[in-house]
């Protein structure tokens, strides 16, 4: 099963995503097969993404988040600021969250620490707290929106809770990704 950790995000901050993803599909010129649009409905902010493990390390996965989320207290992530990730082209367009969080960025090395010492390899790319609005198909489309991103460089959604660390299951059907929430493990 392919699994990941993640942080949920609150109403307010979906309803925000919603929103910002209305407005900037309003702005751009780009065909609706262009770019996939994420849900905000199924939104989180991923903290390690695992891919495909056996069935049977989900309990000792469940159990390192649970002493990892044990560690840690509640804290208030900002959420704003559009970028992208690619070249020129942007292939994800996204809304960072808690980019200058020293909180975040040390829940997210612990448990990246934690779950290496278990066996899981580490990321080799630098943590990049973020929300993804969408997954760009075509360069054109990207070059647009990746343009696009520069007027909301000063773009505020508002605060969140990081309040819990949930653990995913991942399952792509022909009718899209189903998340199941395999251990929610509350922050102290």
């Amino acid at each position: 099963m392919r699994v990941f950790i993640a942080i949920d995000i609150d109403e307010q901050i979906r309803k925000g995503l919603a929103d910002l993803q209305r407005e900037m599909q309003s702005k751009v010129d780009i065909k609706k097969s262009d770019a996939k649009w994420v849900n905000p409905l199924v939104c989180h902010l991923t903290l390690k993404f695992l891919g495909e493990i056996k069935d049977e390390q989900v309990v000792d996965v469940c159990s390192i988040v649970a002493d990892v989320a044990g560690r840690y207290e509640n804290f208030e992530l900002e959420v704003g600021t559009v970028g992208y990730f690619g070249g020129k082209s942007a292939r994800v367009l996204w809304v960072g969250a808690g980019g200058d969080s020293d909180e975040l960025l040390r829940l997210q090395q612990d448990l990246e620490q934690a779950l290496a010492s278990a066996g899981w390899p580490k990321e080799n790319r630098k943590f990049s707290g973020h929300l993804t609005l969408c997954r760009v198909r075509n360069s054109r489309a990207g070059f647009e929106l990746a343009q696009m991103t520069e007027a909301y460089r000063d773009f505020k959604l508002g605060t969140m809770s990081a309040d819990s660390l949930c653990v995913y299951q991942s399952e792509l059907t022909p009718k899209g990704l189903i998340y199941t929430v395999l251990g929610d493990y509350k922050l102290q």
